[in-house]
């Protein structure tokens, strides 16, 4: 008997297929925007001497950008995704370490819930407003229409 398993979306084939989906859709949207993005772009960080590359999910050096992608939501229950928070705290903590130079994007799902009155990203920068660096700007992405918008 096959076991069933417990994916991002219901109707994803995996975590990792839902979150190529969502990163494909939002190098879309910039490219439309006329910025040409590169996959898995490479930076060295460090909070010493001591540096290492932390690849981003895009990113390109004309015009200097940075992007970061998570497609998570509420749970079933509309109760905060904890774990997943960390990974954007952890999102932030990158950000914090990179160059004023670059333009900073952190592009997320547009998940709202009914129970709290406010989308998912609305919740984090509420929440963890002291962990996100300056200049780093939030954008709502719809999975339906592919339409964004710059909430922070």
């Amino acid at each position: 008997m096959m076991q069933a398993t417990n994916h991002q979306r219901k109707d994803a084939v995996s975590n990792t297929a839902a979150g190529k989906e969502f990163e494909t859709s939002i190098k879309k949207f910039w490219l439309n925007q006329g910025i040409e993005l590169s996959d898995s772009y490479s930076v060295l960080l460090g909070v010493s001497t001591k540096k290492k590359n932390h690849r981003f999910d895009f990113g390109c050096s004309n015009p200097k950008i940075l992007v970061e992608c998570k497609s998570h939501r509420w749970t079933e229950g509309n109760n905060t995704p904890s774990a997943k928070m960390t990974v954007w705290n952890e999102a932030m903590y990158y950000f914090s370490l990179c160059s004023n130079e670059y333009r900073k994007l952190f592009c997320v799902l547009r998940d709202y819930s009914e129970k709290r009155k406010m989308t998912l990203a609305e919740y984090y920068i509420n929440t963890y407003e002291h962990l996100i660096p300056q200049k780093v700007e939030f954008w709502e992405f719809c999975a339906h229409d592919r339409e964004a918008i710059k909430i922070l």
